[in-house]
């Protein structure tokens, strides 16, 4: 009996002292657990922009009167040779050998930039021809398998650019000549022998240089004008591009032809658009915070239809992905599970109910993702934006989602 009394009271203590370190056990860590994944990984750019008519044209008073009143308003169609003006010239008593030799040197400069334009016209010609030809070859070499179809894309884009670079040559050319015709005739005009103080004016009718819309009205009121005063701009507003200036140190990343998402311009659906151009020259540009920076302009084509983007017009705002580098089979891991350790990175993995401190290399960072180059495989779970609570071979518990 007392043997039995002996082993009761033996168990009881035994169960105590186990209820007693269990209870002083510490309580696992809850973090917030994500899959590691193996998918398709972009490194982007990303900035705000703003759209813009690719060419604009400024009509200006091709020569000193009264200005009649403009009635068009911004959005107006006009087409080229139409009057978008009037002005009535105001000729002085006696053309004076100044005033002359002003009216003869405008026609020289006219007609010097009519023939750049057209030089211009024939550059872009030229390369439009051999883009056609580096296409045709390279559609001939795409279907025997002997080019990658990305290259061939590329060779592709390369001749539509060349196509819009004729085009836009072309206006350029046709605006040069309306400058001439305005710089002739008010000389004309201005050497009339009636066209002294009592002779009556004859109303200049100033002409659009380009099919297209108005895109802005300078001057609408009537009333006196000088020579050369801007009176309204012109522009094809279904022609638009997108400029985006981003970080010098950025723009060394991007390359023509790089894909491009457009997204929070109004509506749900991402664009999609490809860089056309980096300019080469960078300008400063003070920050949010003060701080100066050095900026460069990326010139940015829809690819997507007018009809998907017909709603923008001239300087709207747009938020633009740039992409610099892509991969369509990669280790990606969420940027807040990594962190620094030494010299350099590592991630706590999940192991059996624990954390286990892991040293990775990163290839590549994108956003809130980055692509793992070694350390980390797919199906592996990783620990992310871990507190100050965890630590190699720390108990943890995944937080439960509601």
């Amino acid at each position: 009996m007392a043997l039995r009394s002996k082993l009761i009271w033996t168990a009881v203590g035994l169960a105590a002292t186990a209820a007693v370190g269990y209870a002083l056990i510490p309580a696992p860590a809850i973090v917030d657990v994500v899959p590691v994944a193996r998918t398709a990984f972009r490194q982007t750019i990303d900035e705000e922009g703003q759209t813009r008519v690719r060419d604009r044209y400024v009509v200006a008073a091709p020569l000193a009167g009264m200005l009649r009143r403009i009635t068009l308003r911004a959005g107006d169609p006009v087409t080229r040779g139409s009057t978008v003006a009037t002005v009535v010239p105001s000729f002085p008593a006696l053309l004076d050998t100044r005033t002359e030799a002003e009216l003869t040197e405008r026609i020289g400069a006219a007609e010097a930039a009519w023939r750049r334009a057209g030089a211009l016209v024939e550059r872009a010609q030229s390369a439009l021809s051999q883009a056609v030809v580096d296409r045709e070859r390279a559609r001939r070499l795409a279907e025997g398998g002997t080019l990658a179809q990305a290259a061939f894309e590329r060779i592709r884009l390369a001749a539509d650019l060349a196509a819009r670079e004729v085009a836009a040559a072309q206006l350029e050319q046709h605006a040069a000549e309306h400058d001439v015709a305005q710089a002739r005739a008010a000389l004309a005009r201005a050497s009339r022998p009636d066209a002294g103080a009592g002779a009556a004016a004859v109303p200049f009718e100033v002409a659009a240089p380009i099919d297209g819309a108005v895109l802005r009205v300078t001057r609408d009121s009537e009333g006196p004008v000088a020579l050369g005063a801007p009176l309204l701009e012109v522009g094809n507003a279904a022609d638009l591009e997108i400029v985006v200036d981003v970080l010098s140190t950025d723009a060394v990343q991007v390359i023509p032809g790089a894909e491009v998402s457009i997204e929070r311009w109004g509506r749900p659906t991402p664009l999609a658009g490809r860089v056309r151009r980096i300019e080469p020259s960078a300008f400063t540009k003070v920050s949010a915070l003060g701080v100066e920076e050095q900026r460069v302009n990326v010139i940015i084509d829809f690819v997507a239809p007018r009809e998907a983007w017909a709603a923008l017009g001239d300087g709207y705002r747009v938020e633009t992905r740039i992409v610099v580098h892509a991969a369509e089979d990669a280790v990606v891991v969420p940027a807040g599970a990594l962190f620094r350790s030494g010299t350099g990175w590592s991630v706590f993995v999940v192991d059996g109910g624990r954390a286990r401190l892991r040293a990775v290399e990163i290839a590549r960072r994108g956003g809130a993702v980055a692509m793992i180059a070694s350390g980390l495989s797919s199906g592996e779970s990783v620990i992310v934006f871990p507190s100050e609570a965890v630590g190699d071979g720390v108990r943890v518990e995944a937080r439960r989602r509601s």
